[in-house]
């Protein structure tokens, strides 16, 4: 009989394991699903996770629960949380704090106590003298489980606001404030609710330890914590600096952080403490290798959905009853205390204003860590009678705070001005200020976004004989000025005159100012404006007609804004099929600058097709020309090396040399490597890096994906005559 009895128990746990797959497919999915939901109206990625754990927990259609999965996905959480409090550490850096250090300690201090003492006083009234408290419990318990509650009250969640700050590119006073104390709450947090914990043993009367002793016993677990955060930060720094490999460095950077995680849960200690010194000792090292942060953020998006996630499947909404009521109380005490506390305390340290205004609403989230604490008390059996209430009146307030506490902090960071688009180089005004990464980017590729500066650098002197004309099309009004200018220079490279071509339907009339914008801008630079309207139904045949009548050098078009509809591809195909000269194609992006050129090439036919708009440019103002060379992730070395002097030889031979510095790189993405490049740049020049044809300039092609993703203005060459 043994033998089936062990032949049924291993089938049944075989079944179960493709439910926990199953379940971690939906968490993800689902929370996806939400996040990208929520953005879409401008709520933060975190909030839409807590709704996609309540729809898919008890409270909705009760996919995932204790039932189906148990505690199978537990272990993620406590990953998530040591990579979260990891984190928060790299932002506190004592450099950049150390001018605000004594603002920072005296408004942790208050709002803390703040929050601790209107949470427990709150509740200590609401449960005493109203029906919802429980009946045969005497004045000591009501005061043991508002102590409770106000010690748990104390922490925010770091993972919450950590999320907001990436997901806004937030930096500032507030954000680096905003980090540093929600790093101070959770260390005070674990300090209270030790001293909360004693506290009710001595109020209940189930701890025969001296009061001072269970102080002193608190303050010990603090600071073996610390120490062996201070540990784990010196293993990795000793471990990362052997390392070069992004590979090798995620592996030993993740083990060394959740081996600390175990051995602070062994030793009785505080992980997220331990975690948050780690990455504090890393950051602040004069070394200052941040490599691990950097690897682990690529490992952290699906960690953080299931984390989130799984928080909302914790909240069951039909069961709450009186511990609901009590839940709300808690949620609105702990806010205002928290608002209260931290005027308070910026008011005692002459906090800047931006402080006192607004990092009060940025306390408002909590998760991860006030889950935490709850799961300490159910776990201590003397206190299990306050566990069943206080689990389910927390997790209210957890679950409330996830919905608002990030829109809070959302609020707060854009109201103090400290959100910045991800590639603003420092020249212009913070165009973005409050609007998240694609907002922005769809904002700066439209007419509101795109801005053409006026001239500054010196007037160019036209040749005596002009050779020919560069035709640009003067259809987009908006962007009629920058192209141009784009077509001046050319047009001053290959001495020869600008020439805007307008193409209207026959029976139409032109208006006489129509040119007024083009001549205005290449009069500035200079040169004289010649001007052709040419009657046609079709943009394309148009444009092709006095190309070819003129014997243009180049001819300059205009990709369509993003808020624009164009047959733009269709037009593309025509002028550049049916022209004998290259086609110049520029895309703007915010605001027009040249200064600093990035010119990314795959081959020497790349480099002979783009060089002559690279020289071109290069002939007014002062530029700084770098030519990345795109190798596959193959080559080593000995090949970029190759690669570099073989380009450096080619142009050697040219005339005019133009100076730049190349840069031969192995990638695994060309996209990416462009992007990240790019970011260092003012605008991007490349050729039509295709695979076949005229379709293949803009649509199905490097220069398409570029194209699309790019938040830098670009240029782009066809020259027309190699697929003759």
């Amino acid at each position: 009989m043994a033998v089936p009895f062990k032949t049924k128990k291993t089938a049944l746990t075989f079944r179960k394991q493709p439910m926990v797959t199953a379940g971690i497919a939906i968490l993800l999915a689902t929370g996806l699903i939400a996040a990208k939901l929520s953005q879409r109206i401008h709520m933060p990625s975190v909030t839409g996770y807590i709704i996609a754990g309540l729809l898919l927990g008890p409270s909705g259609f009760n996919l995932i629960s204790e039932g189906s999965i148990g505690n199978s996905l537990d272990h993620f959480t406590r990953i998530a949380l040591m990579l979260i409090a990891f984190g928060i550490g790299e932002h506190i850096e004592l450099k950049k704090l150390k001018e605000h250090a004594r603002s920072l300690l005296f408004v942790a201090f208050f709002e803390t106590t703040c929050a601790f003492l209107l949470v427990t006083t709150t509740v200590f009234i609401l449960i005493t003298y109203t029906s919802l408290g429980i009946e045969s419990w005497q004045l000591r318990e009501n005061l043991a489980l508002a102590i409770l509650l106000g010690a748990v009250s104390v922490a925010t969640a770091p993972a919450a606001t950590l999320l907001v700050v990436r997901e806004l590119n937030a930096k500032g006073p507030l954000t680096s404030s905003l980090l540093a104390i929600v790093a101070i709450d959770n260390g005070l947090a674990i300090a209270i609710f030790g001293l909360a914990i004693s506290l009710t043993h001595q109020i209940i009367g189930q701890d025969g330890t001296p009061i001072l002793m269970a102080i002193g016993s608190g303050f010990l677990e603090i600071f073996l914590s610390l120490l062996l955060g201070w540990i784990t930060g010196f293993c990795l720094e000793v471990i990362l600096e052997k390392l070069k490999k992004e590979g090798e460095m995620l592996t030993a950077g993740l083990a060394i952080l959740l081996l600390c995680s175990e051995l602070a849960v062994y030793l009785n200690l505080s992980p997220l403490l331990a975690g948050m010194v780690a990455g504090f000792t890393l950051v602040n090292k004069a070394e200052r290798d941040v490599r691990v942060f950097r690897v682990l953020n690529n490992f952290e998006p699906p960690i953080y959905v299931l984390f989130f996630t799984l928080a909302g499947t914790h909240l069951d909404i039909k069961t709450l009853g009186s511990a609901g009521l009590i839940g709300l109380a808690y949620f609105l005490a702990r806010i205002v205390g928290k608002i209260i506390g931290v005027q308070i305390g910026a008011q005692l340290s002459q906090a800047p204003d931006v402080i006192r205004k607004y990092l009060g609403l940025s306390l408002v989230p909590q998760a991860g860590v006030a889950i935490g604490l709850i799961f300490l008390i159910s776990a201590d059996q003397s206190l299990a009678v306050y566990s069943s209430i206080i689990t389910p009146v927390v997790l209210t307030g957890v679950f409330l705070s996830e919905l608002v506490g990030p829109l809070a902090a959302k609020f707060a960071v854009i109201s103090a001005n400290e959100t910045m688009a991800p590639e603003s180089n420092g020249k212009d005004e913070p165009r973005c200020e409050g609007l998240t990464e694609k907002e922005c980017h769809q904002f700066m590729r439209s007419e509101a976004g795109v801005k053409i500066l006026p001239w500054t650098w010196r007037k160019l002197t036209p040749p005596d004989n002009p050779e020919s004309v560069v035709v640009f099309g003067a259809t987009r009004r908006h962007t009629v000025n920058g192209i141009a200018r784009i077509a001046t220079i050319f047009a001053h490279y290959f001495k020869a005159r600008p020439m805007a071509v307008f193409v209207r339907p026959p029976d139409t009339v032109t208006a006489e100012n129509h040119f007024q914008v083009e001549r205005e801008e290449v009069e500035s630079m200079g040169y004289e404006l010649l001007t052709e309207v040419v009657p046609d139904v079709s943009i394309a045949s148009g444009l092709v007609a006095a190309v070819e009548y003129n014997d243009a050098r180049a001819v300059v078009l205009s990709y369509p804004l993003h808020d624009e509809a164009s047959d733009f591809s269709n037009i593309l195909e025509t002028v550049a099929g049916n022209v004998s000269c290259p086609v110049i194609v520029v895309q703007f992006y915010g605001v027009l600058h040249t200064e600093k050129i990035l010119v990314p090439i795959t081959d020497m036919e790349d480099l002979a097709e783009v060089y002559p708009v690279v020289a071109a440019l290069d002939t007014v103002g002062e530029h700084q020309i770098q030519l990345l060379c795109l190798l596959s992730s193959e080559a080593d070395q000995s090949d970029l090396d190759l690669q570099t002097e073989k380009i450096r030889t080619w142009l050697n031979k040219q005339p005019g040399l133009v100076k730049l510095s190349v840069k031969s790189v192995a990638t695994d993405s060309r996209v990416d490597t462009i992007k990240e490049e790019a970011e260092g740049h003012d605008i991007v020049v490349m050729g039509a890096i295709r695979a076949h044809g005229v379709r293949k300039f803009f649509f199905g092609s490097l220069t398409d994906s570029i194209a699309k993703t790019l938040k830098k203005p670009l240029i782009v060459v066809y020259d027309a005559k190699k697929n003759k």
